[in-house]
């Protein structure tokens, strides 16, 4: 007959030992016989390979009162069954109070009620086994993962400390005109970009882009377009290649570039070139959002502008915007990551209280950063970046 379980026999007396032993093998289960209790070396925590114990109640020399703190002590694990010649209900309540789970009066008359208690004890047994396996593997498997999250949360700072260092010096003077940015990510990692830069000594080209999604692909997809831009400042200089003095044909090139990376990016994008002996801006907006807004004497607003997401489709087109600038001025771009802390509930109130700030504290970037809050954002529902521009006549 199949082992279905490995029973320990505990008394004191050999021959009842034995012939407990032989009834309970008839059952099909392996047993083991100790009658020397005080010399006997087996385990009977959670790892021990017994499933049930057989025990005597009536064992010489034996004080269940004094045994049941030494039991506790050794965390017995495994499920008992006491056994005695006499039943009394003091007897019955001492096994109860030492955690038996079943008792039986000697000699045992319905020997199937005997297995099946048995057989209780194993399932038992067995499902602890399972559980603390499962314990186990649930804490190899979450040491695992910390050691994981740890080694990317390691990566992720790593790849923060890279991009922030390829963003611009802020602030940048250049003659009476002074760039800066913030960027503030919703994770270690941001999907939003800004960069300005000279182009000789007339011009500065600058872009804000807002890649979709969040973490590392999307920052990923930000280095490509820093590094498009400065390919492109180089091909001037190199190959007489104007491309970088035109927004919409660099927005055009960030297309192609996305759409070839094959990744599923895109990105809403704002690429201007500013003329500085001219203070003449040329700009082109590739679906985004909020638009830049112009600050001057006159007051603020948007500068509107039209034309599909980079990385979307090939055939995207974009127009180019020639505005003559103000003596004084302060051009913001910010994306859409601001409209999430903003108080308003709806799109079309948060755009007019975003213009109504601008109206409000437009004396210097630093008054808007603190106006809109950016200066008290913790953890930001969503990437945010912005860009100033500014000029004093």
């Amino acid at each position: 007959m199949t082992s279905t379980g490995n029973v320990l026999v505990v008394d004191d007396d050999p021959a009842r030992a034995n012939a407990l032993a032989e009834l309970v093998a008839s059952g099909g289960f392996e047993t083991q016989v100790v009658t020397d209790v005080n010399n006997s070396t087996y385990s009977l925590g959670a790892s021990s390979d017994l499933d049930v114990i057989l025990c005597e109640l009536d064992l010489k020399g034996v004080s269940w009162g004094d045994a049941r703190r030494t039991l506790r002590e050794m965390d017995v694990q495994v499920p008992a069954i006491m056994l005695s010649d006499v039943a009394e209900a003091d007897r019955m309540m001492t096994a109860l109070r030492l955690g038996a789970s079943d008792f039986f009066l000697r000699p045992v008359e319905d020997k199937e009620a005997l297995f099946r208690s048995i057989a209780r004890c194993v399932r038992q047994r067995h499902l602890r086994r399972e559980l603390q396996e499962s314990r186990q593997r649930l804490e190899a498997a979450n040491t695992e993962l910390r050691g994981t999250v740890k080694m990317l949360e390691q990566d992720q700072q790593a790849g923060r400390q890279v991009q922030l260092r390829m963003l611009p010096a802020t602030p940048l003077v250049l003659g009476d005109y002074v760039f800066s940015h913030t960027v503030i990510p919703s994770l270690y990692l941001s999907g939003d970009f800004t960069d300005y830069f000279t182009v000789g000594d007339r011009y500065v080209t600058f872009f804000m882009a807002d890649v979709s999604g969040h973490g590392s692909s999307s920052a990923f997809a930000t280095v490509l377009l820093k590094n498009l831009f400065a390919r492109k400042r180089s091909d001037l200089l190199r190959r007489d290649d104007d491309t970088v003095l035109s927004p919409v044909a660099m927005l055009k090139s960030a297309n192609l570039e996305l759409l070839d990376l094959a990744v599923g990016k895109f990105a809403t994008m704002v690429v201007g070139l500013l003329d500085m002996e001219a203070n003449i801006l040329r700009y082109s907006v590739a679906g985004h959002l909020p638009q830049p807004v112009l600050v001057s004497q006159e007051g603020a607003h948007y500068l509107r502008g039209e034309g599909s997401a980079v990385g979307l489709m090939e055939d995207a087109h974009y127009e180019e915007h020639l505005i003559d600038l103000p003596d004084s001025f302060m051009l913001a771009l910010f994306s859409d990551g601001i409209l999430e802390i903003l108080p308003p509930k709806n799109l079309i109130e948060k755009e007019k209280y975003f213009l109504d700030v601008f109206e409000q504290a437009a004396d210097s970037p630093q008054d808007l950063v603190t106006r809109l809050g950016l200066d008290r954002v913790e953890t930001a529902p969503d990437d945010i970046a912005a860009l100033f521009i500014s000029k004093r006549g």
